[in-house]
């Protein structure tokens, strides 16, 4: 077998599956989870629920029966509950704490166990958000959870680094997904005005910047996180 073993965690649509096609162009041998529907044609692919414990054990492993241990894991799997704090319902934020920092959670700590057995290095990276940094009314539980998934990047790169892995962040803004597309044009200009660019990210543009920085170029850098955003967090 050729190339890498790579395993996109959420890579069902969106930048998730923009990042699985890039990287199996490149020759990788790409596999990816999806929650729910049917799973996009050509690649290798596992349901996955990262908030169940036993489905992230049952993924990992059907991908290293099927393409061996992975050498990348993109963590990318997430969900929206947005509201005001005041009408927030605790269901809604511990949902999208579960499901994106602590589903994170689960999947790097499965990840690295297979790495450190493998003897070779690797490479984590985690898909957060602009939100993260500069926060957005009625998302403080999503920007809460892309926040921690910092933190979490952060001292992996120090637990790990000296054993070949290196663990990052992609930091995108506004990107035209399934997730924009339910916003109004209203709401959406509203948006596009805050960004120093004056667009929305597309997927392609997102998923360049997750491959180089799981590529042998990036070798040396790792705690980072990388911003594709548009300038919309810039300072921050």
């Amino acid at each position: 077998m050729s190339g890498r073993s790579v395993l996109v965690v959420g890579g069902s649509r969106g930048i998730g599956l923009e990042v699985a096609r890039q990287m199996a162009e490149e020759g990788d041998r790409v596999a990816i989870t999806y929650r729910s529907g049917e799973p996009p044609f050509g690649l290798f692919a596992v349901r996955c629920d990262v908030t169940v414990p036993d489905d992230v054990e049952r993924a990992f492993a059907a991908v290293e029966a099927e393409q061996g241990p992975a050498d990348v894991v993109i963590i990318n799997a997430g969900v929206t509950r947005d509201c005001l704090l005041l009408r927030m319902a605790e269901e809604d934020w511990a949902a999208t704490l579960e499901t994106n920092l602590t589903g994170a959670y689960r999947c790097a700590k499965r990840a690295v166990r297979a790495m450190l057995r493998a003897r070779r290095g690797g490479r984590l990276v985690f898909i957060s958000s602009a939100v993260a940094m500069v926060g957005e009314a009625g998302q403080s539980n999503y920007a809460a959870s892309k926040a921690g998934l910092i933190g979490f990047a952060r001292s992996l790169a120090r637990e790990y680094g000296g054993k070949g892995i290196t663990s990052n962040v992609v930091a995108p803004g506004l990107t035209e997904t399934d997730m924009t597309a339910v916003l109004g044009k209203e709401r959406l200009d509203h948006i596009i005005a805050q960004v120093p660019l004056r667009r929305i990210a597309q997927p392609r543009e997102i998923a360049s910047a997750v491959r180089f920085v799981a590529s042998d170029d990036a070798a040396y850098i790792t705690g980072a996180v990388i911003p594709v955003d548009g300038g919309v967090a810039m300072g921050h």
